[in-house]
């Protein structure tokens, strides 16, 4: 084996977690979504010669991965409809009193330069943990809507679920990852950006 082909490898092992975490998220089946990361990572072997470098490598794979599990949600949307329970976040109001406003201490932390964090591969490790720490279907359709780029009518229709339900869960899932993120890397004074 060439060093080439080693160092292609060692890239798929080291993605590889990552890749089966969001597509296990995703199709809630660990059997498919294994299949799904195993096609992702033969399709990347078999047009290696098109990665340009003009993303990271991981970045590449992830949207191969993305498009596949597009793939498949709306193959699966054509074929049935599943019952899906919405999560709902109590802890989001708390954050607010009885005439809608925030309370004391639960406003949003100012941000310091959120421009430049998505550069930073840790930045990535904590919105990662953040994203999988929300309530399965609240992430679900977070991610879909979000890091898919699937547009809310098709969530919807994958799903089940109303435009309104998809507004909601959207919104708490965005309040719930800022404050993930606020406490994992934006209340972290000893990262560099």
């Amino acid at each position: 084996m060439n060093a080439a082909v080693i160092n292609i490898e060692e890239h798929f092992e080291r993605v590889r977690p990552r890749l089966f975490a969001f597509a296990r998220l995703q199709l809630e089946d660990e059997a498919l979504a294994e299949d799904k990361v195993q096609d992702t990572l033969l399709a990347a072997y078999e047009s290696i010669e098109r990665f340009n470098g003009q993303s990271k490598f991981e970045t590449w794979l992830f949207a191969i991965l993305k498009n596949k599990l597009i793939d498949e949600i709306r193959r699966r949307t054509r074929e049935f409809t599943t019952d899906f329970d919405a999560d709902q976040v109590a802890e989001i109001d708390e954050m607010f009193d009885e005439r809608s406003h925030w309370v004391s201490g639960q406003q949003p932390q100012k941000w310091v330069q959120p421009e430049s964090s998505y550069l930073h591969e840790q930045f990535w490790q904590v919105f990662d943990v953040c994203v999988f720490h929300l309530p399965k279907g609240t992430a679900r359709v977070f991610t879909m809507r979000e890091l898919l780029g699937i547009d809310t009518e098709e969530v919807c229709d994958s799903l089940g679920l109303s435009q309104q339900n998809v507004w909601t869960m959207l919104h708490r899932a965005r309040l719930k990852i800022r404050g993930c993120l606020e406490r994992g890397w934006y209340g972290r004074e000893e990262i560099e950006l």
